[in-house]
């Protein structure tokens, strides 16, 4: 009987060799549920800069660089598995510059956090292409950000980046990035601050603004259980 639980060694993903690069791109099929991407990207342009997207295939990348220019990829998942491998090998192989940015898709984003995506937005080359795995909830709430702190829309006009045009589910776990705003507007708007102002004020509290968050148990079941949502 074991008393303790092996911990799981990151699994690493050659791509340096045929046979390696074919074992990544298969687990990135099935493990990823890549294909279901295969001819759905969940692209939408934010304005002529910025494209928000599904996670993104090698060919898919291939081809927003060729049609559209892009130059930069912001990756939203982190860096762990067959999808980060490819992404990277893609992207070296393009001559893309590719930026990891962690974005957590059930979480409230801290208040240096909220500053570090302003400068990621200012310091970035354009046009880029800005991706999470589903391309609804963590890409986003960073288009929300992108549109407000770099394009410097109205906040209430931003937030219509959380929609189900984007197959945002607000009603499930991932409805507190929804609630993030919503407190914005009962608590910062009403006093005249902007929205960097009172992210970066007392008043915000990431760890409070998640235990006020209640979802419904519909929407918990079909972002948690039928869709998976990262």
């Amino acid at each position: 009987m074991k008393l303790f639980k092996k911990s799981k060694t990151p699994k690493v993903f050659d791509t340096t060799t045929k046979w390696g690069l074919f074992k990544t791109y298969l687990a990135y099929l099935w493990g990823d549920h890549a294909y279901l991407r295969l001819g759905f990207t969940n692209a939408h342009w934010i304005d002529d800069k910025m494209v928000r997207t599904n996670q993104p295939w090698p060919f898919q990348l291939a081809w927003f660089k060729k049609h559209d220019g892009v130059k930069t990829v912001i990756n939203l998942r982190g860096g762990q598995g067959a999808f980060f491998a490819l992404e990277k090998y893609a992207c070296e192989k393009l001559g893309l510059d590719m930026v990891d940015f962690i974005v957590t898709s059930r979480d409230v984003p801290s208040a240096p956090a909220i500053l570090e995506a302003k400068k990621l937005f200012d310091e970035i080359q354009y046009p880029a292409l800005m991706h999470c795995k589903s391309g609804a909830d963590r890409a986003g709430i960073m288009s929300v950000l992108y549109r407000h702190l770099h394009l410097g829309h109205p906040m209430r006009e931003a937030v219509r980046e959380l929609g189900l045009r984007t197959l945002h589910m607000k009603a499930g776990k991932t409805g507190v990035l929804d609630y993030i705003f919503e407190r914005y507007f009962i608590e910062g708007e009403p006093q005249g601050m902007s929205f960097v102002e009172w992210t970066q004020s007392p008043l915000y509290d990431p760890v409070k603004i998640k235990a006020d968050f209640k979802s419904s148990w519909w929407g918990t079941l079909l972002t948690e259980k039928i869709f998976r949502r990262e």
